[in-house]
This record gives C-alpha cells, sequence and structure tokens, in this order.
C-alpha cells in the first residue's frame, strides 16, 4: 500500500481530468507521431522517432504516477463551522511575520497539491509543518536557509461552500 496523499476535491478533480486527458488524447498523439516517424524510414537515425519514443516514455510515466496518486488519495473535507479553529490540511490560514509586519495568506495543502503561485502551501513544506496542529494567536519559528522566521496566525479562515 502506498503513502496516502492529501488533495482536496478540487484537487483530485484536476487530477482526475489530467489523466483523463493523457490516456484519451496525449497516448494517440504520441502513438501518431510514432507512426508518422516510422514512415521516414531508418529509426536508427531518425531524430523524430527518439522524440516521440521519448515522450511516449514521459506520458506513460506521468500516467502510472498519477494513477498510484489517485490510488492513495485522502480526501481533505471543506471546514465547516465546527468551532474547532486549529490548522489543518484544507484550512486557510492568515500569517504575519513578525519581524517585518507583512502578512500572508495561504492554504494548506498535500504536497501533490501544493502551488505557492496560488498561496498553496504543502504541509511538509517548512511553513506548512510549522502551523499544521497550531491555533490563532500562536507564534512559530520556522527554519529557512536564511535563519528563522517567526509568524503569529492571526486568523484561520472558512470556507464558503458555494
Amino acid at each position: 500500500m502506498g503513502e496516502e496523499v492529501f488533495l482536496t476535491r478540487e484537487g483530485m478533480e484536476k487530477l482526475e481530468a489530467e489523466l483523463q486527458h493523457l490516456k484519451s488524447v496525449r497516448r494517440k498523439e504520441v502513438a501518431d507521431r510514432i507512426k508518422e516517424a516510422r514512415e521516414y524510414g531508418d529509426i536508427v537515425e531518425n531524430s523524430e522517432y527518439d522524440d516521440a519514443k521519448n515522450e511516449q516514455a514521459f506520458v506513460e510515466g506521468r500516467i502510472k504516477d498519477l494513477e498510484k496518486l489517485l490510488r492513495n488519495v485522502q480526501i481533505i473535507e471543506e471546514e465547516g463551522d465546527t468551532g474547532n479553529n486549529e490548522v489543518k490540511i484544507g484550512s486557510t490560514v492568515e500569517l504575519k511575520d513578525l519581524e517585518s509586519g507583512e502578512k500572508f495568506t495561504y492554504t494548506l495543502v498535500g504536497s501533490a497539491e501544493a502551488d505557492p503561485s496560488e498561496n498553496k502551501i504543502s504541509n511538509e513544506s517548512p511553513v506548512g509543518s510549522a502551523i499544521l496542529g497550531r491555533k490563532a494567536g500562536e507564534k512559530v519559528e520556522v527554519e529557512v536557509p536564511a535563519g528563522i522566521i517567526e509568524y503569529e496566525i492571526i486568523n484561520i479562515l472558512k470556507k464558503n461552500k458555494a
């Protein structure tokens, strides 16, 4: 049995859609490229054929990785008004850098769904692991390459269900 993979329902749906696309569209596109490259003749020195075979290996590897991830998914339920104000996977958290005063808002997700450009940080990241299980008002220290950063958990936000 593999290691549990934590995903939101949205994250799981994105991975399922990618898997479906790879299986139904990309596999056929790559097979067509391989067939076309073979028609050029000798495959020993055929760069088109080599590129297509490399792409096929990448697509098949990604399919295998996604299937493994999806077999081990643990869905993160959206937070309701449970009164539990503890940071957990799926929580959206407001943090304040105690040195600079700068504020940040992050959603804590599993590593397979982490995307810093969307302010989604992994529960395994330095910040994510430091705030996991903590409550609003608590201060945490995060070890980073440049030293230690101290944050205060300002608020744990509830997601509004659409």
